[in-house]
């Protein structure tokens, strides 16, 4: 797939069972991946968002990324040239998939490719670039630090947010001391330690209730101790209590 190839859109649709993985690449186009069900965890050198099946992540030309599927992804994909794709945001980013950009995204999947020479294919292309620059945007990001300490210890807290462990056995078992990784954490992501736990186990509930995991054992599996402690935290966080978020989502 190359710049100026006759396409203004081209489209992919793919299901992947859990645990799959598309590993580190990167396109000369611009990439709206949407899942219809699954979680996928799309992750560059410096960062990694967690996509339910209710948001689309929006992926500039040429940066370079993996996925990785969480439960059974129904994958839609719509690669945007260049040119078309210059309105749009100039870094990654997680969007609302609201029902109209949703029916746009299968309509377009299922044509396959739009031309910009027909005028049909034409009109779609616009509207397709008009609703996602205007989507709302979600802090689904997870910033990663470049120190290799503290890079294991994210690793660890992002695929087992649901653990308790203590945060000086984490360091330890990372390689460092717990005041080392409480400095690098808001050097290198802006977040301290314990917000960046926090940030991850509320962006594994989001992706959980999406999926119809019920507030409760969703509260639990994330870490939790307190139900009311976790609809707090995720009001806060999202602007919306998980009930009403998983209302929505399904």
């Amino acid at each position: 797939m190359t710049a100026g190839d006759g396409y203004d859109v081209r489209s992919l649709a793919i299901t992947m069972r859990s645990g799959a993985l598309i590993g580190s690449h990167r396109h000369a186009w611009g990439q709206l991946d949407f899942a219809i069900s699954g979680v996928m965890r799309v992750s560059t050198t410096n960062a990694t968002w967690l996509t339910p099946a209710t948001k689309a992540i929006w992926l500039p030309a040429n940066v370079e990324h993996r996925i990785d599927v969480q439960g059974k992804v129904a994958m839609r994909t719509l690669y945007l040239a260049p040119d078309r794709a210059d309105p749009l945001p100039g870094e990654p980013v997680t969007l609302e998939v609201e029902p109209l950009l949703r029916a746009l995204i299968l309509h377009i999947v299922r044509r396959g490719m739009l031309a910009p020479d027909r005028p049909e294919d034409n009109r779609l292309a616009g509207v397709l670039v008009d609703l996602v620059g205007e989507a709302r945007r979600r802090d689904l990001r997870l910033p990663l630090p470049g120190d290799p300490r503290a890079r294991v210890a994210a690793k660890r807290l992002q695929d087992a947010v649901g653990e308790t462990l203590d945060l000086a056995v984490l360091a330890k078992d990372s390689g460092a001391s717990l005041r080392t990784l409480q400095r690098i954490f808001p050097r290198e992501t802006g977040l301290t330690l314990e917000a960046w736990r926090q940030k991850a186990r509320l962006i594994d509930a989001m992706a959980r209730l999406a999926s119809g995991e019920r507030v409760m054992a969703t509260a639990l599996d994330s870490g939790y101790q307190s139900v009311g402690g976790f609809i707090e935290a995720f009001s806060r966080q999202f602007g919306v209590t998980p009930d009403r978020y998983r209302a929505a989502a399904r």
